[in-house]
């Protein structure tokens, strides 16, 4: 390498950028093309890639059968967002050039990229064709395959390879054939995988995980989260699954201490909160319950499950106000639910406010007009008010959806006879 390459690169390497490519623009219209490439090679390295594209469309003119150069420069266009003049370059490798398979295996990848997923299969089936025996090709094209969701046939590739080789560009074979396995909904042959791999890897364990969990392993499942949590303790969504794991083993205080130490890490997740709500609820803690769950309505005031599950509980408290209260305020949020209406109006009713009650029935009832227990309870709400008129029709309503319900029946039968004395 010419001593003004290296004490460029000697000055990049102690921070003097500037003065290292300056240097490197000042020498290039001396350089011979070897030290051009070197230059080129260079500028890709330390991420100049407009200049790298300047050098080598410069040496591709010169050496138009150079396929090195071609290569490099197409990925240098792929890293600048210009997959049209990569494939354009790519294109123009003959099949007899030793870098064809490398050059298939690239315009897959940007045909993928692309959303053409037939092109690029086809490109890596003439790879193949070309070197039937290449992992790598066949790798790819179980790539493909399991990204577009077709995990059988991306199982046969991955089988393919791993008598040759267990990694592939830093990804593990046996990971994905688990992952293939288990997508396909082969747990029980995805869990053995996953057992043979041993890894240490938290995504690895957190897909563990949950293929215990769906092969019917709760016990397996707990010690993947567990242990992923181990190897990192920011893996926020171990947490959750870990905790709803518990739950499922009735072991409510560790999935109530599991989604604490969930919320310490990860204090914007409304689930976490809303599940910890949940647990308090289960250990008879309600003041920790309704402090979790408001703490999740507070994130997102339309979590309508939450909502709805506070509801409750202030309702099992008598907290009739503090439901008004909570309601009112989701609706000034813009948050808006039929079900919500129905609860402000039973909260009403509930403390005699009967207008406010009235207005919020009729508010429900736009959407509501269907659920017959709605329909039934807004009828005897009607019929208290003295709307027996109005009570008859809701009733009529709710026995053309529950024609068997001769309670009801009899009941507006009676509605009626009072209306003609």
């Amino acid at each position: 390498m010419d001593t003004t390459i290296m004490e460029a690169v000697n000055l990049m390497e102690t921070k003097q950028t500037e003065k290292a490519i300056s240097l490197l623009e000042d020498y290039l219209p001396k350089a011979d093309d070897e030290e051009k490439f070197t230059i080129a090679e260079l500028y890709v390295q330390w991420g100049f890639l407009t200049d790298a594209a300047d050098v080598l469309d410069e040496l591709m003119h010169r050496y138009p059968k150079e396929s090195e150069i071609k290569i490099m420069l197409a990925d240098v266009y792929i890293d600048l967002d210009n997959d049209e003049e990569a494939i354009n370059l790519l294109d123009e490798i003959d099949e007899d050039d030793p870098a064809y398979v490398q050059t298939l295996l690239q315009l897959a990848d940007l045909y993928h990229a692309q959303g053409l997923f037939e092109v690029a299969e086809q490109k890596l089936l003439s790879a193949k064709h070309h070197e039937p025996n290449e992992p790598i090709t066949d790798f790819a094209l179980g790539e493909l395959l399991f990204s577009n969701g077709e995990f059988r046939q991306a199982i046969t590739y991955y089988e393919k390879v791993l008598p040759i080789t267990k990694e592939i560009n830093n990804v593990s074979v046996n990971d994905r054939l688990a992952e293939a396995y288990a997508a396909s909904g082969d747990y029980e042959v995805a869990l053995n995988i996953y057992q043979d791999i041993d890894s240490e890897d938290p995504d690895t364990l957190f897909k563990y995980g949950f293929t215990a969990l769906h092969a019917g392993r709760r016990d397996i499942a707990i010690k993947a989260w567990k242990h992923v949590i181990e190897q990192d303790m920011y893996y926020h969504t171990a947490y959750y699954q870990l905790a709803k794991a518990y739950e499922s083993e009735e072991m409510h205080q560790e999935a109530y201490d599991t989604a604490l130490k969930g919320i310490q890490v990860d204090e914007f997740n409304k689930e976490l909160y809303f599940f910890a709500g949940s647990m308090a609820h289960q250990l008879n803690n309600d003041n920790e319950s309704e402090k979790w769950v408001r703490e999740a309505i507070t994130l997102d005031p339309d979590y309508k499950e939450a909502v709805l599950f506070l509801v409750e509980l202030l309702k099992q408290q008598d907290k009739t106000e503090d439901i008004i209260e909570l309601l009112t305020e989701i609706s000034n949020t813009g948050a808006k639910d039929p079900l919500y209406e129905w609860e402000l109006a039973r909260a009403y009713n509930e403390t005699e406010s009967y207008n406010n009650a009235l207005k919020h029935y009729q508010e429900a009832y736009n959407s509501l007009n269907q659920d017959s227990d709605f329909l039934k309870e807004y009828g005897y709400f009607l019929t208290e008010e003295g709307r027996i008129d109005n009570a008859i029709q809701l009733f009529e309503e709710y026995l053309r959806i529950q024609p068997l319900d001769a309670d009801i029946e009899e009941y507006v039968s009676r509605l009626k006879q009072t209306r003609e004395t």
